[in-house]
């Protein structure tokens, strides 16, 4: 290593208790210093990257480095890769350390029990516990998406599925075939994450129920229903609520003056969306720009004309500028604040070296 800064014990010491990482400067000798490594990896794991293969390999040095950054596993030489006390320490720090430790470790149960109840790392086990369901169900409790890599058989196992769910709706997309037709397995999906409708069965994306619980949380997922329900005006009305839905609904509803009010009240430019027909209704057009001045760009060319109409958009860009220009005022404000109370640091700093100068 050609940029050594530390050559002497003491000043490695010290600068490794302020730095693990710090060991990258030392000379070669210190690096196979047991003293020094150990501070060092005591202050970061990650410093036993640098130490010397023969300290690699030390059993106490190594577990305090993974004691310290469960990761650090991956700098252990391959002897203490395969020590079941050494990964044990490092899955109970990190789970994904798992990734380091010997094939005969990522088969003990116990080691990758430990490793999927801190991160639900399932992905190194062996083939054998992907199809543990002790194991898995430990791991998916954790991290939904872990049913990634369980067995096919536990994919099609409702009770593994559901807690998987739970923790993140969109395991749904790992679940079998089966599982995405069932009911209470959807609707506990769309519960945690209205976008898990994209996983369901064809037959679920046109039940009403399962479809509403969706949309009352982001209103685009309107998109993954059925073509029947993206013309049932109860479940596009609801849509409208909760975001900018008006884009996938049937065109007839497209058409209803009732549900494109619903959409430009909330969101001006929703107007775009709207039937040509309606986007030349003098009510719903100026609805739509006294929500946002800009929707008068989707309203029909006659009334782009209407004097009302450009009035009221008018109106409604002034209030957006103006919201806009206090937005940056306060951004600046923010900034300058920032600024001022780093030259105070820096003056800060300076009067400190001048009186420690003074000193000597």
């Amino acid at each position: 290593m050609d940029d050594i800064r530390f050559v002497s014990k003491e000043e490695a010491l010290k600068a490794v208790k302020q730095d693990g990482l710090a060991l990258e400067y030392v000379s070669k000798e210190l690096r196979g210093d047991k003293d020094v490594v150990l501070e060092a990896v005591k202050q970061n794991g990650f410093a036993l990257e640098y130490a010397s293969d023969e300290l690699k390999g030390d059993r106490e040095v190594v577990l305090e480095a993974v004691k310290q950054d469960g990761y650090a596993l991956e700098y252990a030489s391959d002897e203490l890769k395969g020590d079941r006390e050494v990964v044990l320490e490092a899955v109970k720090q990190d789970g994904y350390a798992l990734y380091y430790a010997s094939e005969e470790l990522k088969r003990d149960k116990e080691v990758v029990l430990e490793a999927v109840k801190q991160d639900g790392a399932l992905l190194d086990a062996s083939e054998e516990l992907k199809g543990d369901k002790e194991v898995v169900l430990e791991a998916v409790k954790k991290s939904g998406t872990a049913l990634e890599d369980a067995s096919e058989e536990l994919k099609g196992d409702k009770e593994v599925v559901l807690e998987a769910v739970k923790q993140d709706g969109l395991a749904l997309g790992y679940a079998s075939d089966e599982l995405k037709k069932d009911k209470e397995v959807v609707l506990e999906a769309i519960k945690r994450d209205g976008n898990a409708l994209k996983y369901a069965s064809e037959e679920l994306r046109g039940d009403k129920e399962v479809v509403l619980e969706a949309v009352k949380q982001e209103g685009y997922i309107l998109y993954y229903a059925s073509e029947k329900l993206k013309g049932d005006k109860e479940v596009v009305l609801e849509a409208l609520k909760h975001g900018d839905a008006l884009a996938y609904a049937s065109e007839e509803l497209k058409k209803d003056k009732e549900v494109v009010l619903g959409a430009v009240k909330r969101r001006g430019v929703s107007l775009r969306n709207a039937s040509e027909e309606l986007r030349g209704n003098k009510e719903v057009v100026l609805e739509a720009v006294k929500r946002d001045g800009r929707a008068l760009y989707y309203a029909s060319s006659e009334l782009q004309e209407d004097e009302d109409v450009k009035k009221e958009a008018q109106k409604s860009n002034k209030k957006l500028n103006d919201r806009n220009e206090e937005r940056l005022k306060q951004e600046q404000i923010k900034e300058i604040k920032k600024q001022q109370q780093t030259i105070k640091q820096q003056e800060e700093q300076i009067q400190n070296l001048r009186t420690q100068n003074h000193q000597k």
